[in-house]
């Protein structure tokens, strides 16, 4: 293994950052990483269980004088988001990330980097496998699959668990506190599809939206980033309603709850009408970097004839109910917060979208602090479906975190930062699933607190994180633990 950050401080955080570089872990894939946890476990002589969800527990005895101080456990996920640029040639069920410096930043190379949640699992094993940190009875919690749906943290069985503490390291800017969160639910739309044979006077174009920046579902929904799926969506009807086309395919995005950066989608004209689609689909082109000029400048419209024949095409009825569905489905920010200024409530992505034999596949990530918002936009999914020939199910939920105005966390939290750096830390609630949420109803009493080092365009492959603000929430992390009495 090359040690690319073999001398960057904090260095034994670092050294396990690297190491789980070197390892496999999309979400799903994640047995590899599972027993490299025990294997650390064994290697440091701590008690360690691994369940069948694969999820981790590591515990640590208190050091002297922390006796009788409560346990405290130090949480964050296993699993990442496995994005890659199109041109980037890399297995993520295989192969090792590539991590590269730049000036203060690591990155991958053309892929995700993993910090979400790799720094939180480095942290806490710097911790387990060090005699010089003063702290509470620890347990190191690390779930599977949190990307995806957080399985892991749905499947822990409680009794595994000893601490009411909780200290979340799923946060991605520094000197902000995180003490609420949103929940979610994914919910799946299919719109059945039906295939006729192609008549072989039909012209058939490919049509591509590029050079969009994608991001976190959660953290930069409000950041008015164009979301691919839905902008070939405006494309298809814009075609539709002066041209009889038919679709042959529709693929775009790959994770639910990552902004989707590039869609394709293959239609069939008439040859008389091929002037026309050209036209309408440049003329989206140019409005797109007209209304994404701020948050997605390089957003570009490709499309060309397609040099083979199409074998199959959508019937009238499923183009007609795949494009209709496509254009009026809800997207973006539907709410923002009345008590949180700034917030946002409620909102939708439309991650995924993709063909099979029988059907038109939807995905979509649901979040809102406001149970009774959550299930109101599920609603509205099923309805648009049912007026388009299609159904919506639910394949995944979490609750929202409420905020705790008694947290004792908190306040060791907030006093040891105003220590340290001379100002308050940013007390706040963020629009995206956190484990905790899930924690707190499953243990029924939880004190728990989320922070984090700042990471940039997670979920992309731009990713990146800050070495200095690892090592500043690193010392910070430290003097918590030290703290707690």
């Amino acid at each position: 293994m090359i040690e690319i950050l073999k001398d960057i401080q904090p260095v034994e955080v670092f050294k396990y950052f690297e190491e789980l570089s070197q390892i496999p872990r999309g979400s799903g894939n994640e047995k590899e990483v599972s027993d490299y946890l025990v294997s650390f476990a064994k290697e440091h002589n701590l008690e360690c269980v691994q369940d069948s969800a694969l999820n981790v527990v590591i515990k640590k005895k208190a050091t002297t004088g922390y006796e009788n101080s409560p346990a405290v456990v130090l949480q964050g996920h296993m699993d990442m988001v496995c994005e890659k640029n199109i041109d980037i040639e890399h297995d993520f069920s295989k192969d090792p990330l590539k991590l590269r410096i730049i000036d203060d930043m690591v990155y991958a190379t053309g892929t995700t980097l993993g910090a979400d949640n790799g720094i939180a699992v480095a942290m806490g094993l710097a911790i387990l496998s060090s005699n010089e940190y003063e702290h509470p009875a620890m347990e190191l919690l690390v779930t599977t699959s949190e990307e995806t749906g957080m399985y892991g943290a749905m499947a822990l069985d409680p009794k595994n668990i000893e601490g009411r503490t909780l200290i979340n390291i799923d946060s991605e800017e520094e000197g902000v506190l995180l003490v609420s969160c949103a929940g979610g639910i994914t919910a799946k739309t299919t719109i059945p599809a039906a295939w006729e044979a192609i008549d072989g006077n039909l012209v058939p174009y490919i049509i591509k939206i590029r050079g969009l920046k994608g991001g976190h579902s959660g953290m930069e929904i409000d950041k008015e980033r164009g979301n691919s799926n839905k902008l070939m969506g405006r494309i298809l009807m814009c075609i539709l309603s002066e041209i009889d086309f038919r679709l042959s395919s529709l693929n775009g995005g790959s994770k639910h709850n990552a902004i989707p950066r590039e869609t394709d989608a293959v239609i069939l004209v008439r040859p008389e009408d091929k002037a026309l689609a050209e036209k309408k689909i440049s003329e989206c082109g140019e409005l797109f970097k007209t209304e994404l000029r701020a948050s997605d400048s390089d957003v570009r419209v490709e499309f060309e004839v397609l040099p083979t024949m199409i074998e199959e095409m959508l019937s009238k009825e499923s183009t007609n109910n795949v494009v209709n569905y496509l254009y009026l489905v809800i997207n973006g920010v539907t709410s923002m917060s009345m008590d949180i200024k700034g917030l946002v409530e409620s909102s939708l992505n439309l991650g995924v979208i993709s063909t099979h034999n029988d059907s038109m596949e939807f995905i979509s990530s649901i979040r809102s602090s406001v149970r009774s918002l959550k299930n109101e936009l599920y609603n509205r999914l099923v309805v648009t479906a049912k007026l388009n020939g299609g159904s919506v199910a639910s394949e995944g939920g979490y609750p929202e975190w409420s905020y705790n105005p008694d947290s004792k966390i908190r306040v060791i939290f907030e006093e040891v930062y105003e220590k340290m750096y001379g100002k308050k830390p940013h007390i706040t609630a963020i629009h995206a699933g956190l484990e905790c949420g899930l924690f707190a109803e499953k243990f029924g009493e939880l004190d728990a607190i989320s922070f984090g080092p700042n990471l940039y365009d997670v979920h992309t492959p731009n990713e990146h994180m800050s070495i200095a603000s690892v090592q500043r929430m690193w010392e910070y992390l430290l003097k918590v633990l030290k703290n707690v009495k």
